[in-house]
């Protein structure tokens, strides 16, 4: 009878959808409002129509019912960027030549596969430290975890290279416009000029430092994986997931020839104009791309946006298909097919989104902010830094967007810095180590919930994964900031 219990199948262990986990945010912030309504704070003038609020507004309950669809209507830029970008990468999925190239790839790196992990890391982490590059990288997520999982390895090892390459490089942002360029304009804003010198070498030291670690602790789990499968965090469901979507068999014998390698030229070419026109070439005053670039979209490369991407990538799926020899129905069929199956991920970053619009319509993340002020008054360096750390930790889960936490929290906490007699640069990069540390884990952010998605991975597999090394990381960033408020306040 022992025997018979023991070999009875384990009930599989469910988890929340990431759907659920972030409608129950909502539903918890919208609570949180009803029961602070009312309560004031130092008085903000809104920038948007020069309104001055002071007090947390009780939502009814049209604000939350109405929150997503708002978050719809500000994200559309990007919902349409990632449903062109789901039918772009199926079409080219479909001629068979990203497989042939991963077999090939793959064949030739035999052996020496964990050489890609530093290398896509690192590449990833100069996108984030100079531009921020967050959503951008749902483009990767797809051709990324299909080629390290046919190297040997997980689709969790998958998300780190580029969830922890690309988040090391915005946590530690040097001339990233969307977080130490807004922060620095928000300061200026106020009286306070920002020191570019300081800014960038905080920032290089913090991106290196948090970069070398993460790099050394996703090889170490990818080196146990590639030893014994077994050890794995990924659940039985997860593993047949991954199979299933990943771990394509039988690669050997397709054709590599001309045509496949063109077909992958064309691919890689449309990533490489998605980077170099993104790249913020103004903020560096190089203008060798002013005027011809805007020939396609009227926009010069350095000022292109999720609209303009979305239309590049729609022309090449076109290219990409007739290359491919493709029929105009299978070119259509293909996209649309695409478009569907990452229709899922839209919607997360929708809904994720609905948690800021909530946030803004009842000014609780004002009266949070101003209640972190009166707290960070009067504490000596040693104790301000990683309090002010810890404040942003919790304001960056309730407002995942660097750019407008920097809109909003800098124009207080600058000053209040400066008042104290410390550096208020080094304030700016608290802010962006701080949010930089819970936009790795945060299942308020999009970038987070979506990547987790595409690669098929539960939200609380990646929590269990990064337990050790937020840990790690926030101490580093806390020392490194420390230190610093204290070298330039002496």
């Amino acid at each position: 009878m022992q025997s018979e219990k023991n070999t009875q199948p384990k009930e599989k262990k469910k988890s929340l959808s990431a759907f659920s986990i972030l409608f129950i945010i909502l539903a918890l912030l919208w609570i949180i409002s009803k029961l602070l309504s009312g309560h004031s704070f130092t008085p903000v003038t809104l920038p948007e129509n020069s309104e001055v609020v002071s007090t947390v507004i009780s939502p009814s309950l049209s604000n939350l019912v109405m929150a997503p669809f708002k978050s719809f209507q500000n994200s559309i830029n990007i919902a349409v960027f990632i449903l062109v970008l789901g039918g772009f990468i199926n079409v080219a999925m479909k001629t068979n030549s990203l497989e042939a190239g991963i077999s090939a790839l793959v064949q030739k790196l035999k052996g020496k596969e964990l050489v890609l992990i530093p290398l896509l890391m690192f590449l990833f982490s100069i996108g984030g430290t100079v531009y921020g590059m967050a959503e951008e990288t749902i483009a990767f997520y797809i051709l990324i975890t299909a080629t390290l999982v046919a190297a040997g390895f997980d689709t969790l090892i998958a998300v780190g290279v580029i969830l922890l390459g690309a988040g090391a490089g915005v946590l530690g942002s040097t001339v990233n416009p969307f977080a130490t360029g807004v922060a620095g304009d928000a300061l200026k804003g106020v009286g306070y000029n920002p020191n570019q010198g300081t800014i960038i070498t905080v920032g290089t030291v913090l991106w290196l430092s948090t970069l070398a670690f993460c790099i050394w602790y996703v090889m170490r789990y990818a080196k146990k994986i590639r030893k014994d499968k077994t050890l794995t965090l990924l659940s039985q469901q997860e593993q047949t997931e991954m199979n299933l979507y990943f771990n394509k068999e039988n690669t050997e014998h397709l054709s590599f020839g001309r045509r496949e390698k063109n077909i992958l030229i064309l691919f890689a070419f449309t990533f490489i104009v998605m980077i170099i026109s993104l790249i913020p070439w103004s903020e560096f005053n190089i203008t060798v791309f002013n005027g011809w670039t805007s020939f396609l979209t009227g926009s010069n490369f350095g000022d292109w946006t999720f609209g303009d991407l979305a239309m590049w990538f729609l022309l090449m799926s076109v290219v990409i298909g007739v290359v491919a020899r493709m029929s105009e129905k299978d070119i259509i069929d293909n996209f649309i097919a695409g478009a569907c199956d990452i229709l899922s991920v839209v919607l997360i970053i929708v809904v994720a989104r609905s948690i800021s619009v909530l946030m803004g319509e009842t000014h609780l993340d004002l009266f949070i902010l101003d209640k972190a002020q009166s707290l960070l008054t009067g504490l000596s360096p040693v104790i301000f830094v990683p309090v002010a750390y810890l404040i942003y930790l919790g304001l960056s889960f309730l407002i995942p967007s660097t750019s407008a936490l920097a809109f909003v929290s800098i124009p207080i906490l600058g000053p209040l810095t400066a008042k104290l007699g410390m550096d208020p640069n080094i304030m700016i990069m608290i802010f962006v180590a701080g949010s930089g540390l819970v936009n790795l884990i945060t299942p308020t952010s999009g970038v987070v919930m979506g990547g987790l998605q595409l690669s098929k991975v539960n939200y609380s597999t990646w929590l269990k994964f990064m337990g050790r090394p937020i840990a790690v990381i926030l101490i580093m960033n806390i020392v490194i900031l420390t230190v610093s408020m204290m070298v330039l306040t002496s």
